[in-house]
């Protein structure tokens, strides 16, 4: 696999591999790279994105001063070493080897620590993560588009207890009994078939995610969150299809339904088609399966008991929560916004909603986000 073509990228950037993170060839995306010495800043994506997503961000780090790593992570685009076969070892997956990716990461580049680890999306929460278990090295967190509530809690005050029986979620059986039957996209996406779907999408893979980035960003009209009332069937119905999914259908069935108009895609400046063209033909050939694992890790529950092992224990670097303020993922787990900002985060320095972003608020109002960024870390970081 040969680096990205300079002629796809902002100037300043460039496409290279780091081998031997944990067997990974890693791809990376690099700027700021032109002096040495220069304060490191970790980019995490999200799904379904690669590091090509912190383009427009980029730039502006680097010209502050910052030397900006940006890599595909394990499951996707040009990072090789990974296995995503669905009957294969999810373990790899799990957030805590994420976590050693990124430390082998900035190992590799001769860091002791970064500034700050930033995150979107699932990178959000590989984010979170890095702040919690090595704050020594991930010194400041940003998280993007998915608050954390931090790590589960052991159960408590038992010992002169009878044993509670544990019991399923009865969400997912309650969604599929709506009168308008549900599923929830975490739980599509665990099933086998997913990949598949998106892969082989009938529209082809840069129409369904032409239709998959249009329908969770500021110009789909339906997307204007509030907070929901709790983790119940009723309340998760009133998600829009791209979390709550009508049972039944596939996912590129579900926004082909949504499908921007031609003057809508010939209008689009934050992801004109040659841009897209790139994510395109980057799943096309890997398949989505690598990202597909790490919802699997979540939802299947087996790694609940590992992360236990940091219950209690919340993130002390200095944070800050950057959205844009037409995102449904701010409100999507009932609790979890709130969570972050009372409990898991004790140095919370901002909750930024940009208008006029959605779910993919780098891409989307990418300026701001620079602007907040920078805000960010120029504020003195000793603790309040």
């Amino acid at each position: 696999m040969d680096p990205i073509s300079s002629d796809i990228l902002p100037s300043g950037i460039r496409s290279r591999f780091v081998d031997d993170i944990k067997g990974l060839r890693m791809h990376v995306l690099e700027a700021g790279f032109e002096s040495q010495g220069r304060p490191c800043l970790l980019l995490l994506h999200g799904f379904p994105e690669l590091a090509f997503s912190w383009r427009k961000v980029m730039p502006a780090l680097a010209a502050a001063g910052y030397h900006v790593i940006a890599p595909d992570q394990r499951g996707y685009g040009r990072t090789t070493g990974w296995d995503a076969d669905y009957d294969g070892d999810l373990a790899p997956f799990r957030l805590l080897n994420l976590v050693r990716d990124a430390l082998g990461l900035v190992s590799a580049f001769g860091c002791r620590h970064v500034d700050a680890v930033v995150g979107h999306d699932s990178g959000s929460s590989v984010a979170a993560w890095c702040a919690l278990v090595r704050p020594d090295v991930f010194r400041s967190l940003a998280l993007m588009s998915a608050p954390f509530a931090g790590p589960p809690p052991l159960p408590f005050d038992t010992a002169n207890k009878l044993a509670a029986p544990k019991q399923e979620d009865p969400v997912h059986r309650d969604l599929a009994a709506l009168p308008r039957p549900r599923e929830h996209y975490q739980w599509y996406y665990s099933r086998r078939d997913a990949n598949a779907h998106m892969q082989h999408a009938p529209q082809g893979v840069h129409d369904f995610l032409r239709a998959y980035y249009h329908h969770k960003s500021a110009d789909w009209p339906g997307n204007t969150p509030y907070p929901l009332q709790g983790w119940t069937a009723n309340e998760l119905a009133k998600l829009p299809t791209y979390y709550v999914m009508d049972l039944g259908k596939t996912m590129a069935e579900t926004v082909a339904e949504e499908m921007p108009s031609p003057v809508q895609i010939a209008s689009n400046t934050w992801l004109p088609d040659r841009e897209l063209a790139f994510y395109a033909a980057e799943y096309a050939r890997t398949g989505f399966q690598g990202g597909l694992q790490w919802y699997r890790c979540g939802t299947s529950g087996i790694f609940t008991a590992e992360y236990e092992t940091w219950s209690g224990r919340t993130i002390d670097v200095p944070s800050c929560f950057i959205s844009g303020k037409q995102d449904w993922g701010i409100y999507q787990r009932p609790g979890v916004i709130e969570a972050m900002q009372n409990t898991a985060c004790t140095d919370l320095r901002g909750v930024y909603l940009i208008d006029g972003a959605g779910h993919w608020v780098q891409q989307e109002q990418p300026h701001e986000v620079s602007r907040l960024l920078l805000q960010f870390l120029r504020e003195p970081h000793a603790p309040r």
